[in-house]
This record gives C-alpha cells, structure tokens and sequence, in this order.
C-alpha cells in the first residue's frame, strides 16, 4: 500500500462523539454468511467488487474474486484502537467492510457507527447466525437471550442462571464450549440441555447434541452454543441477593437495605453507577445485574476488598465490572460522570456527598446509607440543604433466645436520597 505524504495527511478531529475525517469516511459493510461468496446477493456483489478498498477478516477477504487495483486490508488489533488510523488512511476513497451475517450482532457495524456516526455507514447485513440458530432449534426470538462472549469473560453467562431459560451464546473459539460447561457444571446446572452449532448456513453445518456435564472436547471454530437451562434457583434480578452470594469480611450492605438503596438508585439500561466505599461491591454487582447494558464503577480504599469486589462480581455473572481503588472523593474526578451514586463508607468525608451530587449527570440519583452518629449528622445536614428523603432503617430478624426465639435487631441505618432535579441548592 502506497504511503500517504504527510502534507497530504487527511485530518482527523477527535470530539466528543464520532471522529470526524477531512475529506469525509463513509464506509459500506457488507455481511456475509457461511456460504460464502455465492451467498452474496448479485446487488451486493456489485458493491464489493467495486470497491477502491476492502476491510475485513483474512477468511472473509479470501472469499472475494481478485479486482485489479483494489486494496484490501486485514482488520488491525487491537480493532478498536487501530481502526481509525486504518480508515485515516482511505478517507475519501470508496471503503468497503466485510463481516459476518448481522454486523450489528456485536459485530464490525456497531464499532463503525460508534467512531463515524450512523450517517457515515450503510450496513447490508444477511442471515445472522443467531436466527439460523433459534430457527435449527425450534426456539422464537420471544424466549431467547442472546448472550455475546466474543471478547468477554464467559463469566458473563452466569447472570442467565435461571430454570428453563434458554440462551444463545456467541463464542469466539472452539474452546467456549469446555469453558460454558464446567461455569454450568459448578454453578448446579451440570444437566443443562447444550447444542453446540457449528459453519451454520455452510456446508459443513455441524451439530453436537448433550447436557453441560456430559460436554467434552473441543467445538468447531466460531461456534454458537444453544442453552436450555437446568438448575436451581440461585439469583435473581431483583435488588436484594442473599447476603451468602457475596464474599465478605463483614462490611457488606445487608439484603434488605441494599434492596432500599438499589430501589432507589433505580437502574436503567447503559447507565452508569459510582459505588463509593464499595465493601464487598454488592450495589455495584446488583446494578449491573439489572440490565446487561448496566455499567458500574466500584470504588473502595482497600485492595483487599477491592480484590475481594472483582472475585464477587465475577462469580455473580458481571465481570465488567471496573474496580477502582483509592481515596473518595480524589479517585473520583478520573471518572466518567455517573447517573446514579451509592456512598456506602466514607460519607463524612469532607466534600464528598457535595461533590458526588455535582457529578450526577440530568436526572441523577443520589443515595447514602450510614451507622454512625456522626453520619448520622452529615445526612441530616445534606437533607437540611438538599432535601430529598432522609430514613431511618430498622431491620430485626427472628432467632433462638433461650428455649424460644425472639427478634435480634441490627444496627439502624440512616439512608439519605435525592435526585439532582429536585435537590434545592
């Protein structure tokens, strides 16, 4: 490939948002499928082979007849941070990405649209293996969760866990497989029905019928792996986990009141919740078990914990989950700006509710539980000033007291929220 003068060089502005290019990068994606080139409608054959410049994989490229003067290039990698040194260079050029079936199923579409803006790429997708595989077991798009790992901790499918769920997974390798089913087999759901699909649409579709604990070997490249699953209750995705499910030393947000905190923090789809003083990380961990999109910060001082945070999230299905460990409110100007905050530890520190409150982002929530008096006093002062709801939190469970059982209190906790939009000053 010919080098580009340096007096030449297109422009790249970075901004936030879509990178923008001088002259403009408008890219098509074309997707194909496991039967390759004759798969390929004539319409978009048209498209590829006339090209100036052909993106893609090494097997997807392999597949197109040779063009005389057109350039073809591998995807980079890292393919996020390398992409937009590789479309700076044919900025101006008719580009052209191979992908394959749906380039929007966590694929090559979703990464160009989010540097180039929508506007700047046409997506022509074909048969995702996703419905060959719902349409080869029997399975509506209705009762199914397609679960991605492409990239990813297979951690991932345990958020799933539940009786009679049925999930499709997306793995990256041959290896998937022996992986999905010793996480299935540790978690009791070692007789989950498991179908491992392979080259769907192709000629050589492959098809490997058993239960996770029956699983052995290696699958064929690229597989998706079909779940029927078979197992215990052990979770859910409403706040308030057994307290049991996390590992802890003892500062941990007990059932009932994480359930208050998290009601409302309110989770929402793709955002984002700093968890201050996280302890065992369990408002952090039940945040992003609302919703897959759900992002979550958990911020703890010390490494111990933190380290203990990353093992509890990992095991409870979210492995994303970004552990920070430091000082609040210091550690916290590096963050992305949240749309929910939970302080947990640490709410006299001097600024730190006023500045988490600065922080949220239009239609925030804020949420600080405490135990001591001196807590105790900082919220109702933050309420004084903000407003909001200031509550006091009682919780007695029933045990053994002598011969018969009485109520055992725990320490009652104070729990101050607001929302940004209604906080007064």
């Amino acid at each position: 490939m010919g080098a580009v003068g340096a007096a030449h060089r297109p422009a790249v502005t970075v901004a936030s948002g879509p990178v923008r290019f001088s002259p403009p990068v408008h890219v098509a994606v074309v997707g194909i499928g496991a039967d390759g080139w004759s798969g390929v409608p004539e319409r978009l054959r048209s498209v590829v082979l006339d090209a100036e410049v052909l993106l893609g994989g090494d097997q997807h490229l392999d597949l197109v007849p040779d063009v005389d003067r057109q350039e073809r290039e591998a995807w980079p990698h890292p393919l996020r941070d390398g992409l937009p040194a590789v479309l700076r260079r044919h900025a101006g050029r008719r580009v052209v990405a191979l992908a394959a079936g749906d380039p929007f199923l966590s694929g090559i579409g979703t990464t160009l649209v989010d540097l180039l803006g929508a506007e700047s790429v046409t997506v022509e997708p074909t048969t995702s293996s996703v419905a060959l595989a719902r349409a080869r077991m029997g399975w509506s798009a209705e009762s199914t969760t397609v679960v991605p790992v492409a990239g990813r901790d297979p951690h991932v499918v345990l958020r799933h866990l539940a009786p009679g769920h049925r999930l499709v997974v997306l793995s990256p390798d041959a290896a998937t497989p022996e992986l999905l089913a010793g996480l299935l087999v540790m978690a009791g759901y070692g007789g989950s029905a498991m179908t491992v699909l392979g080259d769907l649409g192709g000629e050589r579709e492959c098809r490997v019928d058993t239960t996770a604990a029956d699983w052995s070997g290696r699958g064929p490249d690229l597989p998706v792996v079909a779940l029927e699953l078979a197992g215990p209750v052990v979770g859910s995705w409403a706040p308030g986990l057994p307290d049991e499910h996390f590992e802890n030393d003892g500062r941990l947000t007990r059932r009932d009141l994480r359930a208050s905190a998290l009601a409302r923090l309110a989770p929402q789809p793709g955002q984002l919740l700093w968890d201050v003083g996280a302890g065992a990380g369990s408002i952090g961990i039940e945040w992003m078990r609302a919703h897959p999109s759900c992002r979550a910060v958990a911020v703890e001082v010390d490494p111990g914990r933190a380290a203990r945070v990353g093992r509890n999230a990992v095991a409870l299905g979210v492995p994303d989950l970004e552990v920070v460990t430091g000082h609040a409110p210091e550690v916290l100007v590096r963050l992305p700006k949240p749309d929910a905050v939970f302080v947990g530890g640490g709410a006299t520190a001097a600024g730190l509710l006023s500045y988490c409150l600065r922080s949220l982002r239009p239609g925030g929530r804020l949420v600080v539980q405490g135990t001591t008096l001196e807590t105790e006093q900082a919220l109702a002062a933050a309420y004084a000033r903000s407003g909001g709801e200031l509550t006091r939190l009682s919780v007695e469970q029933a045990a053994p007291s002598g011969a018969s059982t009485g109520w055992t209190p725990a320490r009652t906790i104070t729990q101050w929220s607001v929302s940004k939009e209604l906080a007064r000053g």
